[in-house]
């Protein structure tokens, strides 16, 4: 039945998308983690991948999680020499986390998310509607 693929195809995306917001909440959160060691990097942004993988159990595409990795972009530096990271320089790395860029990331994966439980409710309505007029 195709409802039952919506749902599973809405399900694979509610994972998803929960995965992209535990992503971008553990950036934010540590948005402000500096190495503890002179000369250490600090806090290395995360990012997330999505592949689609097809399902042959209900012969449909879902997404999952294709992998989550590091961002490579250089760590901007402050000058701050009583800081215990501080190089031989007196520069601190700072993380490459910009708060506002996780902030719309998660606002764009809640909305994701939004738009896959309205499609199982939506299929979940009218596989209950179905069941209704075959009793009735």
């Amino acid at each position: 039945m195709d409802l039952v693929k919506a749902l599973k195809v809405s399900a694979s995306g509610l994972r998803a998308q929960t995965m992209r917001m535990r992503v971008s909440a553990e950036n934010m959160a540590n948005a402000d983690t500096m190495g503890d060691a002179a000369g250490a990097d600090p806090y290395r942004r995360k990012t997330i991948s999505f592949k689609n993988i097809l399902d042959k159990t209900i012969d449909a595409k879902t997404v999952a999680v294709s992998q989550v990795g590091v961002d490579k972009t250089d760590f901007e530096q402050r000058y701050d020499p009583g800081h215990p990271a501080a190089d031989a320089n007196g520069y601190v790395k700072l993380p490459n986390v910009k708060t506002m860029v996780e902030m719309m990331d998660i606002r764009e994966a809640q909305r994701s998310y939004e738009a896959n439980l309205g499609a199982i409710e939506a299929a979940k309505n009218m596989l209950s509607r179905a069941i209704d007029m075959l009793r009735g």
